[in-house]
């Protein structure tokens, strides 16, 4: 069994495209539950409407690529209006249930077939990509080689001696974009949260009643933190739609956002390294389960009898879940988290 290539795959995948993707929404959500209290589950509509907004933009109305970026921002801001003007002068559990409606409407029509002229209906669209790559200053052909690592026929490879990590000339560039909007998110949401602003939202998720007895408009900080969460969730939306070169609906259901869910409380909720930390962990183990099994599978340590490879799949998420169960038991805060940052006042 190649425990090498097992570890190189694991370790690639825990800092390449997918997991960026997964840390950015989980930023938004983390201003959004982890600051303010607020449980939106439809994170999954404001990555959709980032994603579509770019993709019809570009292909179906022939406009620019960053006007594309401009009007799938604006289409974060118009569903969050949409879902937070009827909902968050009302309990939390109110929210909770509209955000999830939320989702699945705009993942159905997205999917409709009357919209596919346009959407592309079930099968998505392609073409609007490629002003992205365009964009890529990396040459795909250059060999370059700095300590340990190199750069060869367009693919990056790092050699730390136990680790090869290698990854394509295209998701190389999509990892620059993606960790340069990571950092910068994380240093606004850093700095948003240690503000007088900040500390409003904490007195909010803590108990909104006291902090309305001080003459704190709470309808409109919730609103602007679900604004700036779901701004950020658009903003995941559009890495992943260029890290594939494709968007397609059915990608963006609710299991997106319980995705986005388990990264936030992994790393630790109310933490701003908490959702990076959180992905890069979790991605990291799917690999290392999926990648070993199938593995001990094929080197015949595994009896073909009591798992064979079709079933890899759901054995990986079975311990997955059951490591968060054992996770939520033992240390609900999380790896980066404090236990007082989930003692919410849900009301």
């Amino acid at each position: 069994m190649d425990w090498h290539f097992v570890f190189s795959q694991a370790l690639t995948q825990a800092i390449g495209p997918t997991m960026l993707v997964y840390a950015l929404g989980a930023i938004g959500l983390n201003l959004q539950f982890g600051y303010t209290g607020l449980l939106n589950f439809g994170q999954a509509a404001f990555a959709a409407v980032g994603a579509y907004g770019l993709a019809l933009s570009v292909v179906a109305f022939g406009l620019p690529f960053w006007w594309g970026i401009l009007i799938g921002l604006a289409a974060a801001v118009v569903l969050a209006l949409l879902m937070g003007i009827p909902t968050l002068r009302l309990r939390a559990d109110y929210l909770a249930i509209v955000t999830i409606a939320a989702a699945e409407i705009v993942r159905r029509l997205f999917r409709a077939t009357v919209w596919s002229e346009h959407t592309g209906g079930s099968d998505g669209m392609r073409g609007f990509s490629d002003p992205f790559f365009a964009l890529n200053p990396l040459p795909e052909d250059a060999t370059w080689s700095f300590l340990f690592v190199s750069m060869d026929s367009g693919r990056l490879a790092v050699d730390f001696g136990l680790f090869d990590l290698q990854y394509s000339h295209r998701d190389l560039w999509v990892m620059t974009v993606g960790w340069t909007l990571v950092a910068f998110f994380c240093v606004v949401l850093g700095l948003l949260v240690h503000s007088p602003w900040g500390r409003v939202l904490k007195g909010i998720r803590e108990d909104e009643e006291a902090v309305r007895s001080l003459g704190k408009n709470v309808f409109a900080y919730k609103m602007q933190a679900l604004v700036i969460g779901g701004l950020i969730g658009a903003v995941a939306g559009f890495l992943f739609a260029l890290s594939r070169a494709n968007v397609q609906p059915d990608t963006f259901s609710t299991d997106f956002t319980f995705y986005f869910y388990v990264v936030l409380i992994l790393g630790g909720a109310a933490r701003i390294f908490g959702p990076v930390l959180g992905a890069a962990v979790f991605w990291f183990l799917y690999n290392i389960f999926a990648q070993g099994l199938s593995q001990a599978i094929n080197a015949d340590l595994i009896s073909p009898d009591l798992i064979n490879q079709t079933q890899v799949g759901p054995l990986v998420f079975f311990l997955l879940g059951l490591g968060m169960v054992l996770l939520l038991i033992f240390r609900p805060q999380g790896i980066l988290g404090n236990r007082r940052e989930l003692m919410l006042d849900v009301r």
